[in-house]
């Protein structure tokens, strides 16, 4: 209820008689009530709902871009394990190709030898019954004689130019060589994911290898006859040193003076005894081997000469002596030339040099690291230099010793007991 009151306002006309000018007017005024209904919820927003959706988000957006980058980083590294496995495939291939040629070669080398053999003594045999035939008879022998006798000339520079058994070495070398580069690999994969770093390193190993025990004839083959031998080089000379470590890591890694000292001593020793040794012994064989290769063909082609001018009615039996010595000297020199494999022995000599080259080449690179870090576990490496020599780490040990005592690498031992 509303209640209106007001104060006698007096006018100056048109009052009614009863009014008065203190009366009180009352009015009252009835209204509705307006009830309220129930008062509308409304949701309480917190801002830890905020914050806890937005962290929720960001997270999920964090594992989602880790996820991406460990999906890529898979990738990669399945693809650098597929090339690496490719490469590892394509050196089993190559063991089994320097294996088929390596038999094929020295299968030349026995044949070549016989027939060459068989050629020449006949050829001497027949210019002797010669040397008594008339007539006919004497002209067949003649001619019969000296065409074997220029076959077997032919056939000896050819094979004296080729080097059957030096060829056969040469590829038993390589397939040696390609087997110990795959387990390199192989154990490259067993120490875990391999790098980009491993599979250029693995493919200049392939190609070093490649370049130096080629397959072809033509072109490429090494030279058989050179001014002076050098040691037979099959590893890149760039090369990039892997630093896995087997071990925990130690202080130094596993390297202190005493250590660097022992292994220049020993360079040392394999520098001024083995290295020298096997190629003064190499350039032995070479030296023999050219004298060899002059003298076959000289031989069986005097007496192609000599088989030419027998005649039974002018007295010529300085020509069939000639004819039948020359034929047996041919023989004889092709036999311990191809038959005593001379070209084997010069490739093993050259091998042999190559190998010692490449443990100079090895310590040296280790020693000379001013950062130890960078080098090969100096434990590992002491066990591998022993390995290679034949020696125990005891009998390593007193190698350097010795050689420091003397003074000189003449006067001790040679280094290597396995060659």
């Amino acid at each position: 209820m509303a209640t209106i009151q007001a104060s006698g306002i007096m006018f100056a006309a048109g009052l009614p008689s009863f009014y008065s000018p203190n009366a009180r007017v009352s009015a009252t005024m009835n209204a509705p009530k307006i009830r309220m209904m129930n008062p509308i919820s409304l949701p309480k927003l917190s801002n830890k709902v905020f914050v806890e959706d937005n962290l929720d988000l960001k997270n999920g957006f964090k594992n989602e871009t880790q996820n991406m980058e460990q999906h890529h980083d898979d990738d990669d590294h399945k693809l650098v394990a597929a090339k690496f496995f490719g490469i590892m495939e394509a050196v089993a291939d190559r063991v089994e190709m320097h294996k088929s040629v390596g038999e094929q070669r020295n299968n030349w080398n026995h044949l070549f030898l016989s027939s060459i053999n068989g050629i020449t003594l006949t050829a001497a045999f027949m210019t002797g019954i010669a040397g008594t035939s008339s007539g006919s008879s004497l002209l067949a022998l003649k001619l019969s004689s000296t065409v074997l006798y220029a076959a077997a000339t032919g056939m000896l520079a050819l094979i004296n130019r080729i080097q059957p058994s030096q060829l056969a070495e040469e590829q038993r070398n390589a397939e040696r060589l390609f087997k110990l580069l795959h387990g390199e690999l192989q154990t490259v994969l067993a120490l875990g994911n391999p790098s980009d770093a491993d599979v250029n390193e693995a493919m200049e190993k392939v190609l070093a290898l490649d370049r130096a025990y080629p397959l072809p004839l033509l072109g490429t083959m090494l030279e058989k006859f050179p001014s002076r031998v050098e040691p037979a080089v099959w590893w890149p000379q760039q090369q990039i040193r892997r630093k896995r470590r087997l071990t925990a890591r130690k202080m130094n890694n596993g390297w202190d003076s005493k250590l660097e000292e022992q292994m220049r001593r020993i360079v040392e020793v394999i520098k001024e005894k083995d290295l020298d040794d096997y190629l003064r012994l190499a350039n032995k064989a070479l030296k023999l081997n050219k004298m060899l290769a002059v003298s076959g063909p000289l031989f069986s082609g005097l007496g192609a000469v000599a088989s030419a001018f027998v005649d039974h009615h002018h007295g010529s039996s300085w020509a069939v002596i000639i004819g039948v010595v020359a034929g047996a000297l041919a023989s004889a020199v092709n036999t311990f030339q191809h038959g005593g494999q001379l070209g084997m022995v010069l490739e093993m000599y050259r091998g042999n040099a190559g190998f010692f080259k490449l443990m100079e080449e090895t310590i040296e690179s280790n020693v000379n690291e001013s950062d130890v870090e960078r080098r090969e576990n100096g434990d590992l490496f002491e066990i591998k230099v022993a390995l290679c020599l034949g020696r125990s780490l005891s009998e390593l040990r007193n190698l350097a010793a010795t050689s420091s005592e003397n003074g000189e690498a003449n006067n001790i031992e040679f280094a290597s007991k396995l060659f």
